[in-house]
């Protein structure tokens, strides 16, 4: 996944959480929270901190490996003793890759 760094795009936790929720299989986003998905958002921002991917010189263009950053964040969520299961955290993972190509922060590699 890449990620790309737009002056003019924002990004919007709310917004994000909503559609994240919407991405998701009816059976998992009735069983999942807003605090569920803000966790996940909140252990993907410290991801890109501990990469140094949150400075905007250094986020566009940016590789992500996604297998590194679903590890950061079950073991961030670990920590926090969240109780998202893997599968849960993936699905929500792949919502807010989602989310950041709608908006534009996003776009897949070739």
């Amino acid at each position: 996944m890449a990620n790309q760094q737009h002056d003019e795009i924002e990004y919007n936790e709310s917004e994000a959480i909503r559609y994240i929720l919407s991405y998701l299989p009816k059976e998992d986003s009735s069983r999942l929270t807003d605090d569920d998905v803000q966790d996940v958002l909140d252990a993907i921002y410290d991801f890109y901190e501990s990469e140094g991917l949150v400075q905007e010189d250094t986020t566009e263009g940016a590789d992500i490996d996604e297998d590194v950053m679903f590890n950061f964040v079950r073991d961030q969520l670990q920590t926090m003793r969240s109780p998202l299961t893997d599968e849960q955290i993936r699905l929500i993972l792949d919502g807010e890759f989602e989310y950041g190509k709608s908006i534009g922060i996003y776009e897949e590699e070739n």
